[in-house]
């Protein structure tokens, strides 16, 4: 059995690169028994001193991103003393980097998370996320980046959350029996991506589903809707995947993908479908480099 180990996280941001790289790399573990102790936006000798005080009462490697050269020695030097490993995760990167611009990178704190125009992106495609799931809104299709299609329960809302966290404006449309697409669709200003998923995983999902909203009266009993006939999700999928493919809409299989490799694939397809519409645009014989702006 691999024995307890106490990781320490130390930024003086949100700590958001440190728990993606946390997450990513203990996932290579078979059951890892890892306990995190994370300690964030510190910013000051006194906040430093507490986690210092917390690495003391339990030992383990230290991963940080400090970008005050003080702040950061206090730290390094500690960790030797006391004879734990830490690890400054981004210098490699950033040397590698400064060799290829050369240029010195900014010590700048929390320079992930400015103002910015790439911030203020981020915003507006939540709040455009917001306004256009599940079919809401479908007007909006035309300010779209993407847009996901696919039967009820397949993940596209929180892949369209997912993406906004990218700076992506994605709308989704459910693909209901019996219900036509919106007209929006018919010409799309975007590429549409469909998501679909195995009978049995979206019968474990919408079961789920129903229980969750439970026994109020008035709610449909688990056995009296097609929503989980396993039958009838059967012919709904079968339904949804002939319907992308007969418009030549790229289909993505959610079924063992996480929403993070999702939509990593819809970015992957998003690329495509613009390399696709830009080399359609140029003239026969035509350079085949990007358009000129």
């Amino acid at each position: 059995m691999p024995r307890t180990t106490n990781l320490h996280l130390v930024s003086d941001s949100t700590g958001e690169t440190l728990n993606s790289m946390a997450r990513a790399t203990l996932a290579r573990f078979e059951e890892p028994h890892v306990i995190q102790h994370r300690w964030f936006l510190v910013r000051s000798r006194f906040q430093l001193e507490q986690v210092l005080e917390g690495i003391q009462a339990e030992p383990g490697p230290v991963l940080f991103t400090l970008a005050d050269k003080s702040l950061r020695h206090s730290l390094e030097e500690f960790c030797a003393r006391l004879g734990v490993t830490s690890l400054s995760v981004l210098d490699e990167t950033l040397d590698l980097l400064q060799r290829e611009i050369g240029a010195a990178a900014k010590e700048k704190r929390a320079a992930q998370h400015v103002l910015d125009a790439d911030y203020f992106r981020r915003i507006d495609a939540m709040h455009y996320v917001l306004a256009h799931d599940d079919g809401q809104g479908t007007a909006g299709i035309a300010e779209a980046d993407t847009c996901l299609v696919g039967v009820s329960r397949s993940s596209k809302t929180p892949t369209c959350f997912y993406l906004a966290n990218r700076g992506i404006k994605a709308a989704n449309v459910p693909i209901v029996p019996g219900a036509p697409l919106p007209p929006e669709l018919d010409n799309p200003p975007c590429p549409v991506i469909g998501l679909t998923i195995e009978v049995n995983a979206l019968l474990e999902i919408r079961r789920h589903r129903l229980k969750l909203i439970g026994q109020a009266p008035g709610i449909l009993r688990q056995d009296s809707t097609d929503y989980v006939d396993p039958e009838a999700v059967k012919a709904e999928i079968l339904a949804a995947r002939r319907l992308c493919t007969s418009r030549g809409w790229p289909v993505i299989d959610v079924t063992r993908r996480s929403i993070e490799e999702t939509a990593a694939t819809v970015l992957q397809l998003m690329e495509a479908w613009h390399a696709r519409s830009a080399n359609s645009a140029m003239p026969h014989g035509a350079n085949q480099g990007p358009p000129a702006r």
